[in-house]
C-alpha cells in the first residue's frame, strides 16, 4: 500500500551514463548534476536511475534509486581530485548524496530507447509505474488520455523529442503507424483563446508535419468528457487510415468496433548515448 506521506515526494529520474558512474553510486553513494543543467524541479527527495545501452542486457530500464541525504555544490576538481587538470576542472556540480542504493521492487522498463537526461516525477507515479511512460508528470490532460490509451493497449510514447529546422519540440504522444506518424497533442482551453499561442501552434504544426507527422489536437472538454468516445476513437480511425500500428515483421494492426488491443511498435530509431558532463547535452 502506498504511504500517503510519500506519494507527493519528488523523484528525479536521472541518466546513468555507464558502469563507472554506477560503481560510484554503489561504493560512494553519490551522483553529480552540472549546476547549469539542473532541472527546474529541483532539489529532489529521491533519485532514480535510467540505464542506457551501455548496460547491455540490463539496459533501458530503471532499477535503482535512493533517498537524497544531502546536496552540496562543488567543482569538478573536488569531485575527481585524481583527474588530469582540464578546462572542466572549475565547472560546478551538485554532488547529491543518497542514503543507500535500493532496488525498485518492479524495475521500470522503457519499451524503446529513450533520449533524456532528467525526468521529474512523484513517488506515487514512481512506485506504481508499469513502464517509463507512466512516470511523466505535470499535465493532467495527458494523464487522462494516457490512461485511456493504455486501457486500449495503444502503444504510444510520451514527450517524444523531435528536432525540426526551426526548433526542437516535445510531442505529447507519438504513435507510429505503417504509413505515417501521429503527433497527439492535448491543449488546454487557455491556449485556444490565446492568439500568440495559436500562431506558435501553427508554426509548430507546419514544422512537425514537414517531417512526416500528422498532428491531432484535443481540447480540455474533449479530453475530460470524451477521451474514450471521441479522442481515442478518432485516434483509432487515423491509425486505420495510415495503415495500422506497425510491429516489426508482422501484419500492421488495425482497429475495429469494440476492439481494444494494439500491437507494440518497434519503429523508434536507436538513440545516441548521453554524457552528463557535456554542456551541449539536450
Amino acid at each position: 500500500m502506498l504511504n500517503k506521506k510519500l506519494e507527493n515526494k519528488e523523484v528525479l529520474i536521472a541518466f546513468l551514463p555507464d558502469r563507472g558512474d554506477f560503481t560510484i553510486l554503489q561504493e560512494q553513494n553519490w551522483y553529480r548534476i552540472p549546476v547549469d543543467k539542473a532541472p527546474k524541479r529541483f532539489p529532489p527527495d529521491y533519485l532514480a536511475f535510467y540505464q542506457p545501452k551501455s548496460f547491455g542486457s540490463d539496459a533501458f530500464r530503471i532499477r535503482y534509486f535512493g533517498r537524497v541525504k544531502n546536496i552540496e555544490k562543488v567543482s569538478r576538481r573536488e569531485l575527481f581530485p585524481n583527474e588530469i587538470e582540464s578546462e572542466k576542472a572549475d565547472r560546478l556540480y551538485y554532488r547529491i548524496a543518497i542514503e543507500h542504493l535500493e532496488k525498485h521492487p518492479h524495475p521500470i522498463p522503457s519499451y524503446f530507447p529513450r533520449k533524456f537526461v532528467f525526468l521529474p516525477t512523484t513517488w506515487k507515479k514512481f512506485i506504481n509505474a508499469d513502464e517509463l511512460n507512466d512516470l511523466f508528470d505535470g499535465n493532467y490532460l495527458e494523464d487522462l488520455l494516457w490512461a485511456e490509451l493504455k486501457k486500449r493497449k495503444i502503444r504510444a510514447e510520451r514527450q517524444w523529442p523531435v528536432k525540426t529546422k526551426q526548433s526542437p519540440y516535445q510531442l505529447d504522444f507519438a504513435i507510429f503507424c505503417n504509413e505515417a506518424k501521429l503527433d497527439i497533442e492535448t491543449d488546454g482551453d487557455f491556449w485556444h483563446a490565446n492568439k500568440e499561442r495559436a500562431f506558435y501552434d501553427n508554426q509548430r504544426n507546419n514544422a512537425v508535419e514537414s517531417l512526416g507527422w500528422h498532428v491531432l489536437r484535443y481540447n480540455t472538454k474533449q479530453v475530460e468528457d470524451n477521451q474514450a468516445e471521441y479522442c481515442v476513437h478518432n485516434i483509432q480511425e487515423n491509425i486505420n487510415r495510415y495503415g495500422g500500428l506497425t510491429d516489426d515483421g508482422l501484419v500492421p494492426r488495425k482497429f475495429f468496433p469494440n476492439e481494444g488491443n494494439a500491437q507494440q511498435l518497434t519503429l523508434f530509431d536507436e538513440q545516441g548515448e548521453y554524457n552528463i558532463d557535456d554542456k551541449n547535452a539536450d
